[in-house]
Order: structure tokens, then sequence, then C-alpha cells
């Protein structure tokens, strides 16, 4: 058996390197474009190439350097989310201890930080989700992160756990997503073409120009992203451009704009059981006594939104400043499944506003936030009879209007000796109207949830300059969505309560080896009552639960370590990352009818993960990336009588960059991912009724990148 799979191993590496020979040695593991890119005040940074560089981070609204965040915060990179193909970010943020991404065709995004994809079917819920400060998540707890392309990504901030003392509702955590533009302030203007190919029919054109400079900066960027799939019917087509710009007239006051729209369709083949899984692990959803098949139903979404934002930031003094982001969002979701047609139609906008105060006296420093957040929505969701895939006689006609608000306080006092203090809480509110117009107009459900104050309080000491030993203790809760009150079963649900929980969590960071060694570890308990679960009926629609108490016990590491570094050898440096998490998550007291699930495992979470990978430079400008993942067996159901089998990945990707020009250059790259050719499932349906539980990922396939750079 380990014959086997040694042979396995070396085997999908020759693969990647005939594929990569084939293309000419190739990539640069590039993309989205981070050329220049230097400190910037206030905005987290980091050097590319060098993974040990100083990064600031901006979690928490605290400016502090990563290894100093007491807090369970993990950074990405644009160096880091290149390291795979340029399509998008599955596996950069699967390489992340306690998160998971998952996908259920191309175009369905889950994401799982800590159990939080258990509430999720399709999309994205529980965990709160930022562009540049800005609010992506609906009020109605949402979010569509297939909106954004590849390109609209500069790094990535990924808090885990309860983060309710800034961000609001959410136990899953808190995703902050910064631009190419936030992070790079060279000046100059340049333009940049993208070409890709790939397996599965995968083609995408991209180009983006940046212009400006002394203070003032823009850029606009488009991708069209084509892939037939890689099973039946799961084709996609996505259209995204993006403007931003930034205006800094003084070292006092910065405003930033931000435009976006995607139209976006792909295709949903549903989930199959495990006879058909494995008979053809490719195929649709088959037709099943009273329901088509998806093909048959021609299931898709079709999706079409537009953002805007602005943000600006102002400094009054050395002591106070403000940051304020005002913003609209329109989304137009059309969702033909098998069991229905469905219109959905979301209106919402808001702001943020966060004001600071910071005092250095002589022995402590001291910071203090206050700071107001509102969203509201007006949703529109309409249901028809899908006449294989047209749309029938109307079902229902519903309307939701949703506001949220959350007013936040906190303070940060740093003494003698390293040791440092933050506490903060906030306190939020919801009120929730809907009215259902059809069949039958009736009296419109009112809900206003309770002010639920959401506390934090971080201890760390600093036990060398570069080591930090933190404890953080917090609270947090997500009231239902829109989505889980009324779900896919056109059913409402008016009992479903708001789940609660307290986290407790221990951790260490710094860097050791004279500064070659980065390492982040920290272990959490996670006490979670009137948790929400995700149930699936005959037909595939969608439901929710509260499953009682749950306990989530975890402990996470990461490491970075400097392998090698001469600037005169061929190999300029060598670098070697890792992670890993284990986690029992499991229900303490959850009973349905005659069925005790009490101390079951909770389903749709991995037991154990873990991710390494090496990097590599050269004098000549080519670089090489071998990555492997490991996600152990995952329980699908309440009852773990059915579980996914473990898998492995393996990936490779090879750059090489040269000049065409004098002021035009190229990157050429190719790669390939899952080289060992595993068959499994990468977004499985948990509970789902009827045994299909299983949507099957990519196997082994291949990519190009030519990217052309144009300098002004």
């Amino acid at each position: 058996m380990h014959t086997y799979l040694i042979k396995k191993y070396f085997r999908a590496l020759g693969m990647c390197g005939l594929a990569s020979l084939g293309s000419m040695g190739i990539s640069h593991a590039q993309a989205p474009d981070t050329s220049g890119m230097a400190p910037v005040k206030h905005r987290d940074t980091t050097l590319v190439g060098n993974p040990l560089a100083t990064v600031v981070v901006s979690a928490f609204e605290q400016t502090r350097k990563l290894s100093d965040q007491p807090a369970p915060v993990a950074y990405l990179s644009g160096a880091a989310l290149g390291r795979y193909g340029v399509t998008g970010i599955l596996s950069a943020m699967n390489a992340v201890p306690g998160v998971r991404m998952e996908q259920r065709s191309p175009g369905s995004y889950r994401l799982n930080i800590r159990g939080s994809s258990l509430r999720s079917p399709f999309g994205v819920r529980n965990v709160k989700v930022y562009y540049n400060g800005m609010p992506l998540t609906e009020p109605g707890g949402n979010t569509y992160l297939n909106q954004l392309s590849f390109s609209d990504y500069g790094s990535l901030e990924i808090i885990k756990g309860p983060a309710g003392s800034i961000y609001g509702a959410g136990t899953g955590g808190v995703v902050l997503i910064h631009s190419p533009l936030y992070n790079d302030t060279a000046k100059g203007s340049k333009a940049v073409v993208n070409l890709d190919g790939g397996s599965y029919g995968l083609r995408k054109i991209g180009a983006s120009v940046r212009w400006g400079g002394n203070g003032a900066a823009s850029e606009l960027r488009y991708t069209d992203l084509k892939t037939d799939g890689y099973r039946d019917h799961t084709a996609l087509h996505s259209r995204i451009a993006s403007f931003e710009t930034r205006l800094q007239k003084n070292d006092r006051g910065q405003l930033d704009a931000f435009f976006h729209y995607t139209d976006l369709f792909y295709e949903t083949p549903g989930g199959l059981t495990f006879s058909q899984y494995e008979a053809d692990p490719k195929s649709a959803r088959p037709a099943a006594g009273p329901f088509p098949s998806a093909d048959q139903n021609k299931a898709a979404v079709y999706q079409k939104a537009f953002f805007m934002g602005l943000k600006r930031s102002y400094r009054f003094s050395s002591h106070l400043e403000n940051t304020t982001v005002l913003y609209g969002s329109y989304t137009d979701f059309t969702n033909p499944t098998i069991f229905n047609y469905e219109y959905r139609k979301e209106p919402h906008f808001g702001g943020r506003t966060v004001f600071q105060y910071h005092y250095h006296g002589p022995k402590t420093r001291t910071r203090l936030w206050l700071g107001a957040e509102v969203r509201q929505g007006f949703f529109s969701v309409k249901d028809l009879q899908n006449m294989q895939g047209s749309p029938g006689a109307p079902m229902t006609d519903d309307r939701i209007d949703d506001l949220t608000a959350l007013l936040f306080a906190q303070a940060e006092l740093s003494f003698t000796h390293g040791w440092d203090l933050t506490g903060g809480v906030s306190a939020n509110h919801e009120d929730l109207r809907f009215t259902r117009l059809y069949p039958v107009q009736a009296r419109p459900f009112h809900k206003t949830y309770p002010v639920v104050l959401s506390p934090r309080i971080a201890l760390s000491k600093k036990l060398t300059p570069d080591i930090l030993l933190y404890a953080d203790v917090s609270r947090g809760f997500s009231p239902p969505s829109v989505a889980e009150l009324l779900p896919s079963t056109t059913v409402l649900n008016k009992h479903l309560q708001a789940e609660q929980g307290i986290n407790y969590e221990v951790g260490s960071k710094g860097r050791l080896v004279g500064g070659r060694l980065y390492y982040d570890v920290s272990a959490f308990v996670f006490h979670l009552t009137q948790s929400i679960s995700q149930r699936r009926d005959s037909s595939g629609a969608d439901y929710f639960v509260n499953a009682g108490s749950a306990l989530h016990k975890g402990l996470e590491a990461a490491f970075t370590y400097r392998l090698y570094q001469n600037g005169h050898a061929f190999i300029s440096r060598a670098d070697a990352w890792g992670s890993g998490s284990l986690m029992d998550f499991r229900y303490e007291d959850y009973r349905v009818a005659d069925k005790d699930y009490s101390h079951q495992k909770i389903p749709g979470t991995a037991p154990f993960t873990a991710a390494a990978g090496v990097d590599i430079d050269t004098r000549l400008r080519l670089q090489a990336h071998l990555t492997w993942q490991h996600t152990a067996s995952i329980p699908l159901n309440d009852g773990n009588s059915v579980s996914a089998s473990p898998y492995d990945l393996l990936g490779c990707r090879l750059s090489y960059g040269g000049k065409l020009a004098k002021k035009t250059d190229f990157v050429l790259s190719a790669g390939g991912d899952n080289l060992l050719g595993e068959t499994y499932s990468l977004g499985d349906d948990v509970n789902a009724s009827g045994g299909r539980y299983y949507n099957v990922a990519p196997g082994i396939n291949f990519y190009t990148n030519l990217q052309i750079r144009f300098l002004f």
C-alpha cells in the first residue's frame, strides 16, 4: 500500500513537470498583480516573495503587526493567493487551518469557518464579509462571494470565531477583503492583460488599467470567464467589471470610491446518492419519482449584481481620526431549481463609521474606538412552478424588509513589560418585516430581536520581543438569516431562534530561529446554544431547525520557515509552510422526535485537516510552488451513519518571467491540481433526504496563464 502511494505521488509530480515544460516552463505565482507593493500607513502590507516580512493587519479596527494581534487572525497575501490557479481563491483558503471553502459546482461556493457552513446549503452565511471596509454581507445575512473575480482580491484577513464586539452578528467569523489598489502605492501607470486556459473548457480573458500618482490613483478591471464544468450540467460564464479610485490630498484625509458589476450564469447539477456517485460521479441529478432531473428543469443561477461604495478617512488631529463608509447594492437573482423557479430582487444600502482616539503616555498607550453600522434591505422573493426550465404558475410572492444596526466601543491599553489589554462590546438590533402577498395576502409577520450585547476581552503578553501569548474570551450570536426563515420550501419558519455562544481561546504566535520561522498556534472551546442546523426534504429543498446545544473544541497551527536565501545563487530563496487543525464538534443535547443525536459529531466539518508546501525562487525569474492538502473523513448526517471519504490533493505551479520590450514584461505560467487523481466531494449536502449528499470535485486538471504588463 505504501509503495503504491509513493509511486502515485511521483507519477503526479512527473505529470506536473511535463505539463509545465510543454508550456515552456512557465509562471509567476503573481495573479493578482502585486508588483511594486510597498508599505501603506494604516493598511495591511507584505513584501511579495517574502512571507516573513512584516505584515500589518486591520482586524478589530486595530492597525497592528500580525504577530502582535491577540486574536485568531489569518492573512493571505497576493502572493499566497497566486500560489494556485488564477480562477479563484478556494485552494488558498483551504490552506488556512480552521477554514474550508467548498464548491458544489463552478460558481456555487460555501465558506466554512469553524463549522459555520452547517447553515449554508449554498452561498456564505454566518460569516461577515467586508470589501475595503464596506459591508458585502446583506442585512439578511447572505454574502454573494461569487460576485468577485480573482483579480478583485489583493489580500485577505480571516478572523476566526465570534467577532461580534466590532462586526455584529455571526458566530463563524469575519473576512476582510482588500483590493489590489488598496495594497499598492506604486507610482506610475500600467496596463495588464491576462489570458488563461485549462481543463474542462476553461478560458478566461482579463484586463486592467491603472493610472495616477502623487496621492491619486485609479484602476479599472474586467474579467470574462467561461468553463464547461467538470460534471454534467455545470457550465459557467461570468463577466465582472470593477472600478476603484483613491484620492489623497494630504496626510489628513483620503477618499476612496468603488464600483462593481457582475453578470453571472452557472448551472447547478444537484446532489447524488452514493450509488449514483459510484456509477458516474460526473453525472447531474437524475429524475426520481415526481421530480425531474436537473437538466430537464434547467437548474441554474442567473445573477446580476451592482455594488458601489464611498470611503472617507480623515484625521482631525494627531490623536483623533474617523473613517466612514457608505454603500448601496442591488442583486437580481433568478434560480430555476428542481423544486421551483425563484426570482429574488435584493436592494440594500447602509454605512459604517468608526472614530479612533489614541494617546501615548509615559508608561501606557491608550486607544479608544467608537462606531456604528446600519444596513437596510428591501427584498422581493417570488416562487413559481418550474415547467422544464420555464416559469409556470405562481406559488408565493413575499416582501421582506430587514434592518440591522449595531453600536460598538472598544478600548486598548498597553502597559510596560509587554502586557496588553483589549476590551470591546457591541449592542445589536434587528427588525424584520415579512409580508406574503400571494396566494393569500396575510397579516405581516413582524419580528424585533431584543438588543443583544456581544462583548470580547483579550489579554496578551510579549514573552520576548518576537513571541506573543494571548487569551481571548468573546460572546457571539447569530440570528437566522432571511434565507433560513424563508428557505426554498417557501414555508416561513416563525419559530427559528438565534444561536448564541461563548468562545474561550488561548494562543501564541511569533518568530523563532533568528526570525526564519513564523508560527501561529491556538486552541479554542466554543459552547453554542440554540445552534441552527440544515436539513433537506425529498425534493432537495432546504429547511432549518434549532439543534439544541453544541460544543466545538479545536486546535489550529500554522508555520512558515525560510529554508534558504542567497541572492547570488541560482536558487535565491526557498520557503516551506504548513498548517493543520484538529476539530471535535459535537451536539450536546439534540433530539428530533424519537431520535437522540446528543454527543454525535456535527456534520459538515472535517475532524482533521493538513496542508503544506514549498515555494522556490531562482535568479532567472523561474519559480516553483508545490502544494499538498489532506482532509479527513467528514460525517454527512446528524446520526453519523454516513461519512465522506478522506482525500489528498497534490498541486504544483511553475512560472517564468521576462521582458518583451523596455517597458513591457511578461509572466508565463502553468500548473496542475488534484494530480493524484482523487475522486472526492468538495461541497457535500449535509442531512440530505434520500442520501443525496455528494457533489464531485474536479479530477486531474491543468491550467496555463500568460500575463503581459505594459508600463507607462
